[in-house]
């Protein structure tokens, strides 16, 4: 027997609205990967980022128009385990308040390490209302991938978990946990806190190599600067610190000494990247003309201008002291490899050597060798927030590790977080 035209228009409808949702999913896990990737730019701002998070909330209105179908399209996209995927299926299951889908998007969410991004900038995405509650049940559960979880969740929010973090480091199960246990001591370092001090100090010459520099990392940020020459052996290797602990130390360490690990950095032709980003962290002048040097190199050129300015606050763009992109300028060499990530320097201004080495002759007589600087200008609590808040991310970025290094009693800064308005 035929469905009668009821029945029919019902499973149209039925059908259409299936289609809407499970758009709705791809768009929000689309934008989300766009804004991940946005947020360690050069060419965006913290308004950029704003704008890609207004565009993320329009999907994810919209799978809330219809729970049920728009759950039905999370839960088939969780199958996928993938980031952005889990990130809206996590975000749904949260504003719904229902368990049972809020355990669907954490076992997914948990079971690849690659999906669980999506799932703290979930946690890190709702407000404290929906997030805190769950927050503490993370954190007060057995299981340890939870605990993890709203530690991380704390990480991104900035918010300080109490005596359970001091509970965690003092339980044996959960130094086990390497992820766990990593994550506690970053996160000592990101709300500096001085109480968890003696943790740090029996972690800092861990035999685990990710222990001991988030132990290190965190000690250097709670006033222990003698810890960061327990990096120096992460900053002279290529790995999965060595950017994070490049960024650290030479915000850290005398003048000269800091020369000195740069000139022996620079011994290893492979590290000529490391030494051009530790030369525009250090922001001594001393090293601008070599760095307007490595200019001449078209593999170089866009680091080397970016430390130029990070230096000098001389903006390539706004001087006109840009041309365009030779060809096969790409630092990538293997085209074939499936791994390559994408190309660091994209974005970045191609400098003209020409104009940047007339501009410097102008105005290098305004800076003194020797001095830190952080875009053209001494290190100050006042340029720090400045660029805190207009500047572009790597030098947000830069600016909150320089603010939090500092001022003893401010938490670094989350140049990562979503931007409310």
């Amino acid at each position: 027997m035929m469905p009668g035209f009821g029945v029919l228009n019902k499973m149209n409808t039925q059908h259409f609205f299936k289609d809407i949702h499970e758009q709705y999913v791809d768009d929000a896990a689309f934008l989300w990967i766009l804004r991940s990737v946005a947020t360690e730019k050069p060419h965006y701002k913290a308004s950029d980022i704003q704008g890609l998070e207004q565009r993320i909330e329009a999907p994810l209105d919209g799978l809330m128009t219809s729970l049920e179908s728009g759950w039905a399209a999370c839960e088939s996209a969780l199958e996928m385990q993938e980031p952005g995927e889990v990130f809206t299926a996590m975000t749904i299951a949260m504003r719904s308040h229902e368990a049972r889908k809020i355990q669907q998007a954490v076992e997914a969410g948990l079971a690849n390490d690659l999906a669980t991004p999506g799932l703290i900038s979930a946690m890190g995405w709702l407000p404290a209302e929906i997030a805190t509650p769950w927050m503490e049940r993370f954190l007060n559960g057995k299981e340890m991938n939870h605990k993890y979880l709203g530690l991380a969740t704390c990480s991104v929010r900035r918010q300080d978990p109490g005596e359970i973090l001091t509970n965690i480091l003092r339980r044996d199960d959960c130094l086990q946990h390497e992820k766990l246990y990593a994550r506690a001591l970053r996160l000592i370092g990101e709300l500096r806190r001085q109480d968890c001090m003696p943790a740090i100090n029996t972690s800092l010459h861990d035999d685990n190599e990710n222990i001991r520099f988030w132990a290190n990392w965190s000690a250097v940020l709670l006033g222990q600067r003698a810890s960061v020459k327990n990096l120096e052996s992460l900053v002279f290797k290529a790995g999965p610190h060595q950017d994070q602990a490049i960024q650290l130390a030479f915000r850290v360490l005398p003048v000269e000494q800091a020369r000195e690990w740069i000139s022996r950095l620079s011994e290893d032709g492979s590290q000529i990247r490391a030494v051009i980003k530790a030369t525009g962290v250090l922001g001594d002048p001393h090293a601008i003309n070599w760095l307007i040097s490595k200019m001449q190199n078209p593999i170089l050129a866009k680091l080397a201008g970016e430390s130029f300015s990070l230096i000098t606050g001389i903006d390539l763009e706004r001087h006109h002291l840009q041309i365009d992109v030779p060809d096969n300028t790409s630092p990538v060499e293997n085209v074939d490899d499936d791994n390559i990530e994408l190309d660091q320097d994209e974005n970045l201004p191609f400098p003209d050597v020409t104009k940047v080495e007339a501009i410097w002759r102008n105005h290098g007589q305004n800076f003194i060798i020797g001095r830190r600087y952080f875009m053209g200008r001494p290190v100050t609590s006042e340029i720090l927030k400045e660029k805190l808040a207009d500047g572009t991310q790597r030098q947000r970025h830069a600016a909150a590790m320089e603010l939090a290094l500092s001022e003893n009693d401010v938490q670094l800064p989350n140049t990562r977080a979503r931007i409310l308005a």
